[in-house]
């Protein structure tokens, strides 16, 4: 069964959304795992909330800087996710929760994988922070792309699920039962 263009319009956004994914998560990896050389390291930090009152307490400007850096560290994973999943017709409520789940757990294994790198240091903080930054993106930019994405397609793909549809071959093979010989 040929597909129309809204099947290969989503394999496209699927394409471009892991590629661009995978890029992401390269230059995310390369930034956060690999050994720095300082001369001093702070200890790791496993309560919550503690690090961003220690960077609330540095004045306004460090503590946008620093909250900042780690909310937008990992937000694109919020539309990437989406995108490389490639569907258009799912509920936002479960898109998002998807989507943040993914995302804690990709900020969790980055974590964990710190525990071994030589200058980094583990921060609870900084995972809450990626996940709120994942969140934000998602809510802000993958319901509007939705809606204008389905706009753009066809009417039949609009009502269709994104996935391609294969010919039907008849049905499924039965196996006959075969008695167990005395």
């Amino acid at each position: 069964m040929r597909q129309g263009s809204g099947g290969q319009a989503v394999i496209r956004f699927r394409a471009v959304g892991v590629s661009l994914l995978l890029a992401h998560l390269l230059l995310v990896g390369w930034l956060t795992l690999r050994p720095l050389d300082v001369p001093w390291m702070t200890a790791a930090n496993l309560q919550p909330f503690a690090g961003i009152k220690a960077d609330l307490s540095l004045g306004p400007v460090t503590a946008v800087r620093r909250i900042g850096k780690e909310l937008l560290l990992l937000a694109p994973l919020g539309v990437l996710l989406p995108l490389a999943g490639g569907r258009l017709l799912v509920s936002p409520w479960a898109s998002l929760t998807r989507t943040v789940a993914a995302g804690a757990l990709i900020s969790l294994a980055i974590e964990l994988g710190q525990t071994g790198v030589p200058g980094q240091v583990v921060d609870v903080d900084s995972m809450i922070l990626n996940t709120i930054g994942i969140a934000l993106a998602h809510v802000l930019v993958v319901p509007a792309w939705r809606a204008r994405l389905r706009r753009s397609l066809p009417r039949a793909a609009r009502t269709s699920p994104a996935a391609p549809v294969s010919a039907s071959q008849g049905p499924t093979p039965t196996i006959s039962r075969v008695g167990i010989a005395p």
